[in-house]
């Protein structure tokens, strides 16, 4: 059974959009309106998408389940964000999953939809909650939502309840303490002007922070520094013979691998006392180079 590539976007159908309703209230209104589809009307719909790339068949598929992205938008008012812009997102991920839908597998289609319309308003939160990420890996994204739901009360967990919310996500307690902080954090314009209304309103991170590499003429200065230098060590390098650059490559500017006096020693068949010292004549004459 052939499977469909045909893109599934809102400019390639005509699906209604919050932004292109007027207002939110008469969006919800109208997606409420369409009705929803049996499940022989849905298995019907699945194989005439499937088999012959139906866009009206799609089209059908996605109006009838745009009630239930309004519905799970809705579990996610409390993060602060426009639920118009989280059921946009949830929208993406319901074309997603009628994309990919499989009605041979013998399952409805909001059972499927739910996981790809979640993700895509889990992405959205995530980007937007704080101007800084508060999660990055996977497990702090599963983290982050689990620890919302898991707490309890308001303000900082004691000390069992964060040993309950990391027994139950199956995560150290250190974990949870350093999400906790993320999520109690709020942002802060970094040159914003003092609240003088406020006295415990902290200051702005301008007035604290001091970056002296910011200076153009510095950090030019700094980088054409460094090139030179970078130039320099080529130029020491190339005026050594083959065997006192290998020493000094393998024992000073490779760390992750660097060898032992002896190492060099066995593999040159000579002493450990003359690697050190052509190891120290090589250094003596590049180190000239720099001070010249």
């Amino acid at each position: 059974m052939p499977t469909t590539t045909t893109a599934l976007t809102a400019q390639a159908l005509p699906i209604p959009v919050p932004s292109a309703m007027g207002s939110l209230e008469a969006y919800i209104g109208a997606v409420h309106q369409i009705p929803v589809l049996s499940a022989e009307e849905e298995q019907r719909l699945a194989l005439r998408l499937r088999e012959h790339n139906d866009l009206t068949a799609a089209q059908e598929l996605i109006l009838s389940h745009l009630r239930f992205v309004v519905h799970v938008a809705r579990g996610y008012a409390g993060y602060g964000l426009p639920l118009g812009d989280l059921i946009q997102e949830g929208n993406i991920g319901l074309m997603k999953a009628v994309k990919r839908f499989d009605p041979a597998v013998g399952v409805r289609l909001v059972s499927f939809a739910v996981h790809w319309i979640r993700a895509e308003m889990h992405e959205f939160i995530i980007k937007n909650w704080r101007i800084v990420k508060v999660a990055t890996t996977k497990a702090q994204r599963k983290l982050f939502f689990n620890l919302r739901k898991s707490k309890t009360r308001l303000g900082w967990m004691n000390a069992e309840e964060v040993r309950a919310v990391a027994r139950d996500l199956n995560v150290s307690e250190q974990e949870v303490l350093e999400m906790e902080a993320r999520l109690s954090g709020r942002d802060i314009g970094f040159d914003a002007p003092d609240d003088a209304d406020d006295e415990h309103a902290p200051p702005a991170p301008a007035s604290y922070l001091v970056a002296d590499e910011a200076d153009p003429a510095a950090a030019y200065e700094s980088a054409d520094s460094e090139a030179d230098q970078l130039e320099i060590l080529r130029d020491g390098l190339a005026r050594l013979d083959p065997r006192a650059r290998d020493i000094i490559k393998r024992r000073w500017l490779e760390p992750e691998s660097k060898v032992t006096l002896q190492e060099l020693a066995d593999e040159y068949g000579v002493s450990a006392e003359r690697i050190r010292q052509i190891e120290a004549n090589a250094l003596k004459k590049m180190k000239a180079l720099f001070a010249a």
